[in-house]
């Protein structure tokens, strides 16, 4: 199937509630500009560099998600432009974003990355972490940020039922931060589910997806 027959496919079977990220990373500008004239919006990339690079070539109207795991050092290259960063898991990451934010006169939308899995290479911050730095002095003073909700990805199984516990446990989480919200936090975002487990994820909870290889076909690597 097509780019677009894929996309089609896929929203004619998403609930309302639930935004659809469509993960362009590797792909050429070719690709996205399909996906784009089929009227999908907003696309996750996980290197800077590619998506600066892809959002000179693109239309003005696409909101940009950074979802992959973020050097400090390279924030200040997206904070012109970024519509949401998926993947924070510090406080001092927090605070570059909300440093580089203020020099565009713009406050940047934030996802909490909760470590959900038992894997060990997945990123994220426990759910005490992610209170302690809501709840933090530090916190409140960031004027630039918002925390828009959490994230949190899967271990990946072929067990469906681990999969829905960790996503469960995410939403639960979710649910328990929302009692800290402040100026700066307003949680409305649950992030999870990717190509392999989004059906499990809307089912348990999530609010929006991250779609990569079921839109654009299998990655080509390098």
């Amino acid at each position: 199937m097509s780019i677009q027959e894929n996309l089609q496919h896929i929203k004619s079977s998403l609930p309302e509630h639930v935004t659809l990220v469509a993960v362009s990373k590797t792909k050429p500008v070719s690709d996205l500009m399909e996906a784009y004239d089929d009227g999908q919006r907003i696309f996750g990339e996980n290197k800077i560099q590619e998506m600066v690079e892809k959002e000179a070539q693109m239309p003005k109207d696409i909101e940009w998600h950074m979802i992959g795991h973020v050097q400090r050092n390279k924030v200040k290259y997206m904070a012109e432009f970024v519509s949401l960063i998926h993947g924070v898991d510090n406080l001092k990451l927090l605070k570059e974003i909300d440093k580089q934010a203020h020099k565009h006169d713009r406050t940047i939308n934030c996802l909490l990355q909760i470590k959900i899995a038992d894997e060990d290479s997945k990123f994220g911050m426990s759910s005490k972490e992610a209170q302690e730095i809501l709840q933090s002095q530090e916190f409140s003073e960031l004027k630039n940020i918002c925390i828009v909700g959490v994230m949190g990805m899967a271990t990946f199984t072929d067990d469906e039922q681990q999969i829905k516990q960790e996503f469960n446990r995410l939403t639960a989480i979710w649910e328990q931060l929302k009692k800290v919200e402040s100026e700066n936090c307003n949680l409305k975002t649950v992030s999870m589910g990717m190509s392999g487990d989004y059906q499990i994820a809307i089912e348990n909870g999530s609010t929006m997806i991250r779609l990569g290889s079921s839109i654009f076909g299998e990655r080509n690597y390098d």
